[in-house]
């Protein structure tokens, strides 16, 4: 419970809204229950005296008491329930707003499905406390307080019987609410498993059909599935237990009201206009019971949930701006150098850096080359602060990186992924995705010049819908080349003082590749490149080229001077040199 405490702010921003919905429980709850009284009176005074006006006086007065009351029911829903609704879409978007500021160590370690849970059923759950729950906790508290008055002004003995089952219901609901609570913890958890292996399954469809392993998949995913069942009706046995056990102590309670209250009718203790009255608050006090055990399922799965949402809400980035921020620094000129660098992604884990010491002027162009795994990657996930080093610094014009907002680091450098990455979108927008608040024209002469230079121009006039072609989740319908051209576009597009292109033409072909590097020439002008490539021919025409082998800089030099060198950049160069000998026989 003390989880929901949290929602404290949520609550506070809407109370204006959510004490106008308690006025109204109140109002609606104090004409209800004036529908007993009057048929106690009808009832009496139809029994002295049968009469056409007086029935149609009390049938009048009960009609328009229970349409009053229907008013301020529309009125309570029209502003907790509605609140309710503004309150899933506030924390909706404080999740998504904190998952974004989230380091890239979280969502290595935490599954989609997990994620996809808490912004889903977790959320969900939360709403079902804030709205129902709160709504019917005032409701079921005011109706039970104005009845549970009204039978002790009729008879207090009565009064008193009709309360003896409430000590046993509270132990009962106690009991089940922890049992509930438990149950609906492991479902959520469960679901999170069972979404992660939905999502991991719809994106690696290509390899289970390739690999023939539909049959495996879906064995798997119905095992998965069947213990997500199992624990579902596990809190179903719960439930179904819960209520009938209810129904039966409070009409066991009716009952021996019933019986008590027909004897005191004959001994003329009681009018029958009373002990009807009395039976209807009775029935009246059904639904706060009944609803006392739905309120506690809905608070204890509510309870589950905001706990796990407490729990990711407490996670903090480990990049972030700070007290250390320079927020003077505006823009980059994009000197960087990295000063005794080393890096690991755990402290269990290896180094994957080890005292890199390497300076690139403004306006530069860098090439790094290395076999897979060597670090080549880490390096320039280090410039953009993806993860923060180990040991040592990594300065930009001077400044630690640390004291440059993040936002002036990321918007004044154009980074193409090795894993390509695309939206479901049109590939104007996928290219145009950098750009922010710039004019329609601006945006569509960019979005040409990039076009052009990434040599996507010839494959866009084969799209049905040009430049507005959708290209499916990830860009399903592009090639591998033409995803990879996309990503250089979006980067060229987006301009920026330094330019990472991290292995991205590895999917294009030699010609193609040798048309968007002349092309990438001029765009590169005045601004600091870096290019990660396994291929010489990416690399050689680089101010510099950087050798990384186990995570050191084992050579450095223009093309001529590693060649000259005879080490590891030669020997891949005469690989390479071989390969192509081998391709054109």
């Amino acid at each position: 419970m003390r989880s929901l405490f949290k929602l404290k702010k949520y609550f506070a921003r809407y109370k204006s809204k959510i004490y106008l919905g308690f006025l109204f429980i109140f109002l609606s709850n104090i004409t209800s229950v004036y529908v007993p009284l009057l048929i106690r009176d009808g009832i009496d005074e139809l029994r002295q005296k049968l009469s056409s006006p007086a029935l149609l006086k009390y049938a009048l007065l009960i009609i328009g008491v229970t349409f009053v009351s229907g008013v301020f029911r529309f009125l309570i829903r029209q502003t907790i329930i509605v609140t309710s609704r503004k309150i899933e879409f506030d924390l909706r978007n404080d999740l998504w707003a904190h998952l974004q500021k989230l380091s890239l160590r979280f969502y290595q370690n935490t599954k989609t499905g997990d994620i996809m849970a808490h912004a889903t059923n977790d959320i969900n759950a939360v709403r079902n406390f804030i709205g129902p729950a709160v709504m019917y906790s005032v409701d079921t508290f005011t109706l039970f307080i104005f009845t549970l008055a009204l039978m002790i002004s009729i008879d207090l003995k009565l009064s008193l019987l009709s309360l003896l089952p409430f000590p046993l219901m509270s132990i009962f609901v106690y009991y089940f609410g922890k049992k509930i609570h438990i149950l609906f913890t492991k479902i959520q958890e469960h679901f999170s498993v069972l979404t992660s292996k939905a999502q991991e399954n719809l994106s690696g469809i290509r390899i289970i059909k390739a690999y023939v392993r539909e049959e495996s998949e879906i064995n798997h995913f119905r095992k998965l599935s069947y213990e997500y069942f199992k624990k579902n009706l596990n809190k179903i046995k719960i439930d179904s237990l819960f209520h009938p056990v209810l129904f039966l102590v409070i009409g066991s309670s009716i009952i021996l009201i019933m019986w008590y209250g027909g004897l005191k009718v004959i001994d003329g203790e009681l009018t029958l206009g009373e002990l009807t009255a009395f039976v209807l608050y009775m029935g009246y006090l059904i639904w706060p019971a009944i609803a006392f055990g739905w309120i506690t399922n809905l608070t204890q799965q509510a309870a589950a949930s905001q706990k796990r949402l407490n729990a990711l809400f407490a996670i903090e980035p480990e990049i972030k701006d700070s007290e250390r921020t320079n927020y003077s620094i505006k823009s980059l000129k994009g000197e960087i150098e990295f000063r005794n660098v080393s890096f690991r992604y755990r402290e269990n884990l290896p180094f994957v850096l080890r005292n890199i010491n390497l300076k690139i002027p403004a306006g530069s162009t860098y090439a790094i080359i290395g076999h897979t795994g060597c670090g080549k990657t880490t390096l320039v996930n280090l410039i953009l602060r993806f993860y923060d080093v180990t040991d040592g610094e990594v300065l930009i014009d001077g400044n630690n990186v640390r004291t440059i907002p993040l936002r002036v680091l990321r918007d004044e450098t154009s980074y193409v992924p090795q894993e390509t990455f695309l939206f479901s979108d049109t590939l104007k927008n996928n290219i145009a995705y950098g750009l922010i608040d710039l004019p329609e024209e601006l945006i569509n002469k960019r979005v040409e010049e990039a076009v052009r230079i990434a040599h996507l121009t010839p494959d866009i006039e084969t799209f049905p819908d040009g430049l507005e072609t959708i290209i499916g989740e990830r860009g399903i319908t592009l090639s591998g080349g033409q995803k990879q051209r996309t990503s250089i576009a979006r980067a060229v597009a987006k301009g920026g003082k330094i330019l990472i292109l991290d292995d991205c033409l590895s999917a294009v072909d030699t010609n193609t590749e040798e048309m968007i590097l002349k092309n990438l020439k001029e765009f590169m002008k005045g601004r600091t490149s870096i290019i990660i490539s396994h291929r010489i021919s990416t690399v050689k025409d680089a101010d510099q080229i950087i050798v990384i082998d186990n995570g050191t800089i084992a050579e450095q030099g223009t093309h001529e001077e590693l060649i000259e060198l005879n080490g590891i950049y030669a020997r891949i160069y005469q690989k390479q040199l071989l390969e192509k000998e081998l391709e054109e026989i």
